[in-house]
């Protein structure tokens, strides 16, 4: 397929500064693995871009609804000198956009869909994976392909979704086809497919890392954006007894309600350690997650929580992106036998076919989307949400 099409675009200057230091994985003045340090003076345009061609490997997608997230708000935002808030893999200029769900328009002869073994005709309906894994490196062959050394990733430093179309290896993508039973449209199809992407990396950060729960655990989660309120989903899927989501704002806090939270605490008019305590009876929750991005205002409530509550064994499971070091104290979490882990990304250990699975089998994610918008709307939404929280996913239907 030839021709053009338009893309919402993300360009930047290589200005590092002054501690910056080129790593083995970085590529000067096209890509590097420590965005804020480097890229200055953001903005979007929609520019024109060629229709991409696939590989032989590869296949070509319509895409017909791409999720707004706050790494691309954060891509995009620059701070009081200049340089872009997201501090991870970024390479410009590239079209934004990961959140994806579409329809395969052509495939390459080597093309295939790993869950029936078939060659992509077209027609297919998918979403797809963000992170690019090479398959091949030391942490793609020992599992785990969140930790790709030749990482690539999609409208971070390779062109993405906010276009009419995409070309992705078909390792990446997996099948909507589940959903056709739940919705009643393919446009709800495609929407519910773009959740895909942001509710498995809240699956990664509950289930894999955080090593999921029992039946009747507590659960706290620490943000009411995308990944915070699917995380209020899958817990209380897995059995939580309470779920319980601190989050200021109230239109988020209401959705987290609807989608499984059993408390709200308004951590800006309430003691967070406090009503953490009171709602769970003095025990404390058996997971916490920290998904706001503001670990060192947001942690000393939790290790609050974890040193007065009554259970040990508690795991807090980091997953919002931050420069920021945390301030621990060691004596918690040896006397509460207490653990802190990293999650990143939502690849491998066969998250994306159960959180298909498990939407396909009743957990409706679509209320996560709290407004729609055409291409052309979506920069000045990306640039909105830098200051108004009140829409929890903003959606391009393209």
């Amino acid at each position: 397929m030839d021709g053009k099409m338009r893309g919402v675009t993300l360009y930047a200057d290589w200005d590092p500064k002054p501690e910056f230091k080129l790593g083995s994985k970085d590529i000067e003045k096209r890509q590097t693995y420590l965005g804020s340090l480097v890229w200055k003076n953001p903005r979007i345009e929609i520019a024109e871009h060629d229709i991409p061609k696939p590989g032989p490997d590869e296949v070509l997608i319509q895409v017909k609804a791409c999720g707004i997230c706050g790494s691309d708000v954060h891509m995009a935002q620059p701070d009081d000198d200049g340089y872009i808030y997201y501090p991870g893999l970024t390479g410009f200029p590239s079209i934004l956009g990961h959140e994806l769900g579409g329809i395969v328009v052509e495939a390459g002869k080597k093309a295939y869909d790993k869950q029936t073994n078939k060659p992509y005709r077209g027609g297919e309906l998918v979403c797809a994976e963000e992170m690019l894994w090479c398959g091949s490196c030391k942490p793609c062959a020992d599992g785990y392909p969140n930790h790709c050394e030749r990482l690539d990733e999609i409208g971070f430093n390779v062109n993405g979704a906010f276009a009419k179309y995409i070309v992705l290896p078909a390792k990446v993508l997996w099948s909507l086809e589940p959903l056709r039973k739940v919705y009643k449209t393919e446009k709800e199809v495609f929407m519910a497919g773009s959740l895909v992407e942001p509710t498995s990396v809240a699956y990664n950060a509950v289930v894999e890392r955080g090593g999921g729960i029992r039946p009747g655990d507590n659960v706290v989660i620490c943000g009411g954006g995308p990944v915070g309120v699917a995380a209020c989903a899958i817990m209380k899927r897995q059995g939580a007894a309470r779920v319980i989501l601190s989050e200021p704002e109230i239109g988020r806090a209401d959705l987290g309600r609807k989608m499984g939270a059993d408390f709200v605490i308004n951590p800006l008019k309430e003691d967070f350690a406090e009503k953490v305590l009171e709602y769970t009876h003095g025990m404390g929750a058996a997971l916490y997650l920290e998904a706001t991005g503001l670990p060192t205002v947001v942690y000393p409530g939790i290790e609050k929580a974890v040193w007065e509550g009554k259970r040990l064994n508690s795991t807090v499971v980091v997953v919002a992106r931050a420069e920021a070091k945390i301030p621990v104290t060691g004596e918690v979490l040896q006397v509460r036998r207490a653990t802190i882990v990293g999650s990143q990304g939502h690849s491998g250990h066969g998250t994306f076919p159960r959180v298909i699975e498990s939407m396909a089998s009743g957990m409706d994610m679509l209320p996560l989307i709290t407004k729609t918008i055409a291409l052309d709307e979506v920069p000045e939404n990306i640039v909105m949400l830098r200051a108004d929280r009140k829409e929890c996913k903003i959606t391009c239907i393209l």
